[in-house]
């Protein structure tokens, strides 16, 4: 099959026909053997490109195939003989408790048991774009969809094949690849300087001919016609054939295919996983990175660094046991204040099987239950001891979690924990150095949100947590969204990976700006691009909402600039990719791990997903995987995309410079 498709090529087919017109003309002229020697050397080459081309083609498949095999190494979280635990999709079996979350694709067949606000995208399968709710009444779940919104568990009904999308796959035929941009315009080269090699040909033979028909004519032999004016022509003819063989780059489709699969080798050695053949030359291309911050320039390992709590602030440090009068929390807020970091989490803490504790869930709930433990506070206890009514889960829109909880005494309160610019405007009070709750006057307003900016300046990600008195009534509609008490202010830490800042020179020296566009506070975001060397004036930072209320005509004059974009929501970074693009014709990559970066991979030149923390939405709508999460992985990728462009140019360069010319040449001299 290989061999076949390695014949279609039209360059070779154009060879494989002067091949045969040569050993014609040779037999004619040359006899035998002398006159197959040029007939069977171009065979022989294009036996060797079809060879090399098939061979590389098939080996190319099977790294394709183990790619994939490595893209869907796909772990879930499951609930399996009485423990949760994490799973392979592929050991997925009837009757486990499938745990998802916001980003997840849902891996079998199952029904709805438990969860909150959950919302799936069904157009994977129904190509109806509008999200599906699903809740006790209407609990159907379906492999491959995607959970866009709120968690849940689900009850594994099938798997494999024998689910909706299984079915649907049986029903498919598998497609080929498609040629690459570069593949279609070196072929487009190839066909020109095909169209150039046979009109000169033309050109060739007919002056040869006529120059020969005029001669004869002036002898007066235009009558008399030998064997020796046949084998002339012949050789004339001979002559334009040749042009034509060294006109057509037959070296050309083989260089094109050997590079790229021989990038895309190296590729997959440094941790890149390229899911589309043109991706390693589009990358090469790229003019501007568009990045994310957490986990791509830093660590994606969160702690608590510092804390703002009883208008106090403390230096948390390394991780270790921590007590009330160490953190100078006030006893009387120490229960809510747990209870804000237990109960309103979507993480939870697990026992392995030999018993150590671990923590499933976001890097910065993670965080917050770490904290919560160093405090040697029990956190299985409080689940038990609390029951959680309601949940709303965090998104990029809310920018905030919150959760209902019905005290043992029968009151409820009302938690809420998120981005500080939001959960302060929720706040009418706070928790002050006595433990008494007082009115949130501008003073303290105004105190608080230094501190958060202090926090943001030391490259920390600020987050509030506060609580409400609801009453003894719950109230089905919703959550409580103002009147609530301020507890805390954390500020976490997550640190610049190793070799970021080299990473991002490297680029710089190259000609490829790096942008760092992420959904933190615009001061943390600030000191980390400082950090690793992005951003060289303050004044090219800005917010997502600011960026989205500019005119067009004032997009055009700060985009060029812009280093910096904070507080991003999904459609901010979409608009500021879109605009490079299509303003200033930039070659845009763009790195992701979230769903809400999905549009922006998908609109980008080149999407790049993270392989550890990237959802299966960001995966599936990227063309290269990193596996690492590195950066550096990312200047790797350019770096082999433009040694595929450099291969390239030196082939061409001697194709079309040495041999051609030198040929015609010689032909012309015979003229």
């Amino acid at each position: 099959m290989f061999v076949w498709d390695a014949l279609q090529d039209l360059t070779l087919i154009i060879l494989m026909i002067c091949a045969v017109v040569s050993i014609g003309v040779g037999l004619a002229t040359e006899g035998w053997p002398k006159g197959m020697y040029d007939g069977a050397g171009i065979l022989l080459s294009i036996i060797l490109v079809v060879l090399v081309t098939a061979i590389s083609d098939y080996r190319q498949s099977l790294q394709f195939r183990d790619l994939d095999r490595e893209k869907k190494k796909i772990s879930v979280q499951v609930t399996r003989d009485g423990r949760r635990q994490q799973v392979s999709i592929y050991d997925l079996v009837v009757g486990d408790v499938v745990h998802l979350g916001i980003g997840d694709q849902v891996p079998a067949d199952g029904l709805f048991i438990s969860g909150y606000s959950m919302q799936i995208d069904e157009s994977s399968l129904s190509g109806e774009t509008d999200l599906v709710d699903i809740y006790e009444q209407k609990p159907f779940l379906l492999s491959g969809t995607k959970v866009r919104d709120g968690s849940a568990k689900m009850l594994v009904t099938a798997v494999g094949m024998r689910t909706e999308w299984g079915k649907l796959m049986e029903t498919l035929n598998e497609g080929g690849e498609d040629e690459t941009p570069l593949q279609v315009k070196l072929n487009g080269v190839a066909t020109i300087i095909g169209k150039i090699g046979l009109t000169f040909a033309v050109l060739t033979f007919l002056v040869l001919t006529v120059r020969f028909l005029i001669e004869k004519a002036l002898h007066n032999e235009f009558t008399k016609w030998s064997s020796t004016d046949a084998l002339t022509l012949l050789d004339y003819f001979a002559i334009a054939v040749t042009i034509i063989v060294v006109a057509v780059p037959e070296g050309l489709p083989l260089a094109v295919t050997l590079s790229l699969a021989f990038a895309m080798k190296q590729l997959m050695d440094e941790r890149a996983l390229v899911r589309h053949l043109s991706a390693c030359e589009t990358m090469g291309s790229a003019s501007c990175i568009c990045t994310d911050k957490t986990g791509t320039l830093t660590t994606n390992h969160m702690v608590v660094n510092k804390i703002w709590i009883c208008e106090k602030i403390s230096n948390i440090g390394d991780n270790e046991n921590k007590n009330i009068d160490e953190l100078e929390i006030h006893e009387s807020v120490f229960s809510i204040f747990l209870r804000s970091i237990f109960l309103n989490s979507s993480a939870e803490v697990v026992k392995d099987e030999n018993g150590k504790n671990s923590i499933l869930g976001t890097p910065t709930e993670t965080a917050l239950l770490e904290f919560g433990l160093l405090l040697s506070a029990d956190h299985d206890a409080y689940r038990r001891r609390f029951k959680i009514l309601k949940v709303e889960p965090f998104n990029s829109d809310r920018k905030k979690m919150s959760v209902l909880v019905a005290l043992p005494e029968g009151r409820i309160q009302a938690f809420c924990k998120g981005a500080p610019e939001i959960v302060l405007r929720m706040c009418e009070k706070v928790v002050d150095s006595s433990g008494e709750v007082v009115l949130l006057s501008e003073e303290r307003v105004r105190d608080i949100t230094e501190a958060i900016n202090g926090f943001a300046s030391d490259a920390l990600r600020t987050l509030c947590v506060a609580v409400k008195d609801v009453g003894e009534t719950f109230n089905e509609n919703g959550i409580p969204d103002s009147g609530y008490t301020l507890i805390a202010v954390f500020g976490i830490k997550d640190p610049v990976r190793p070799g970021v800042k080299e990473a991002v020179q490297t680029c710089l020296a190259a000609g490829i700006t790096v942008r760092m566009v992420t959904g933190d506070n615009i001061n943390t975001a600030k000191a980390i691009a400082k950090e690793c060397g992005i951003l060289t004036a303050e004044e090219n930072a800005i917010e997502g909402p600011e960026f989205s209320s500019k005119s067009p005509d004032e997009m055009k004059d700060i985009i060029p600039n812009i280093q910096v974009m904070a507080r991003s929501k999904p459609s901010d970074k979409l608009n500021f990719v879109t605009n490079l693009r299509n303003m200033f014709g930039e070659v845009v990559a763009v790195t992701g791990d979230g769903t809400n970066d999905a549009p922006a991979l998908r609109q980008s030149d080149i999407g790049l997903a993270m392989g550890i923390a990237g959802t299966e939405v960001a995966k599936e709508n990227a063309d290269v995987i990193v596996m690492d999460d590195n950066f550096a992985t990312i200047v790797n990728v350019a770096k082999w995309g433009r040694a595929v462009y450099i291969n390239i140019q030196k082939f061409v360069q001697f194709q079309l410079t040495d041999l051609p010319l030198s040929q015609l040449y010689n032909c012309f001299g015979l003229i």
